[in-house]
């Protein structure tokens, strides 16, 4: 007697088929058409006619006088903001989880709730905010400063400062998502693990470094590689503080900005949408390898060390 086929699961189709057709609309078909069109350059004889020249849009990127020094630049200054963001943001964030999810801490929600409210504020509006704060003739930080005996200076208009102020400001904004992350972690922990350790004397330090911290790492890698991604797609704050050419003199260009400012044109320069489209690859190339990095490293030694 032979057993019957199972009916194909068509009713996955119909579940999955309204998200899969609305992201491939919205999310795969632009980076495709965008990694297509880095392909192609205009014409000489009609600039409004694009012939296909390879990967000379990139040569160009990586080696032409004119393009590798705004390219360079901006890729270094986005590691400098990725940096101040996983050695800033993350471990303020993890500290501040460890606090809030502690039964030590009284008015726990109402806290979590003011550090997480400045992440859904508009960037306009945090940018505008922080010019006033920190503006050394009226602003409030000059104020502050002069209370330690110091002196307000420009932040935002010195190239050696702007970028690390920027990151800094963009680290008060988004601090609450990696606090929220790390929160459910920690509260997602066995109780009677916790328990076990206490019992055995270890103290509040020996706790979270020896039982907390290695159950949560797969928390921190998420947390990182979601840094990673965020941080080399950062474009809205710069623009808004900066503009479109990142002062001082590109001090804080960043690789969405360069973008920005090469695909639709600013001010005198006019737009170059294959060359921009060329920045995007690399962009996604960047990213890409960063993602590679952390799932065939990170994620599969700690797997291997959970199994």
């Amino acid at each position: 007697m032979t057993t019957p086929k199972k009916a194909f699961p068509t009713h996955i189709i119909v579940f999955l088929a309204p998200a899969v057709i609305i992201y491939t609309i919205f999310m795969i078909y632009p980076l495709v058409d965008s990694l297509r069109l880095s392909l192609y350059a205009p014409t000489p004889d009609n600039p409004r006619v694009e012939a296909f020249v390879g990967l000379a849009n990139y040569q160009k990127l990586l080696t032409d006088p004119l393009w590798a020094p705004r390219l360079q630049g901006a890729i270094r200054n986005n590691f400098v903001f990725f940096i101040v963001h996983m050695l800033v943001q993350n471990p303020i964030g993890l500290l501040l989880a460890t606090l809030l999810t502690s039964k030590v801490v009284r008015f726990r929600t109402i806290f979590r709730t003011l550090i997480f409210t400045p992440t859904i504020l508009s960037f306009v509006l945090v940018g505008f905010i922080w010019q006033i704060i920190l503006n050394p003739l009226w602003g409030i930080a000059g104020d502050i400063l002069g209370l330690v005996g110091l002196d307000a200076e420009p932040w935002l208009g010195l190239e050696s400062a702007a970028l690390p102020v920027m990151s800094l400001i963009s680290v008060w904004q988004f601090i609450g998502i990696p606090m929220m992350l790390f929160s459910a972690a920690l509260l997602n922990l066995p109780d009677e693990i916790i328990e076990a350790a206490r019992v055995d004397g270890a103290t509040a330090w020996g706790v979270f470094w020896r039982v907390k911290f290695p159950l949560i790492l797969p928390t921190v890698g998420i947390v990182g590689v979601l840094t990673f991604v965020g941080n080399f797609n950062a474009f809205d704050l710069v623009y808004t503080i900066a503009g479109g050419l990142a002062g001082p003199n590109f001090s804080t260009d960043l690789l969405g900005t360069f973008f920005y400012r090469t695909f639709f044109g600013f001010q005198l320069q006019a737009g170059n949408p294959t060359m921009g489209a060329t920045i995007a690859g690399v962009m996604f190339l960047i990213i890409l390898a960063g993602v590679v990095i952390y799932l065939f490293g990170w994620q599969r030694r700690i797997a291997r060390v959970e199994y």
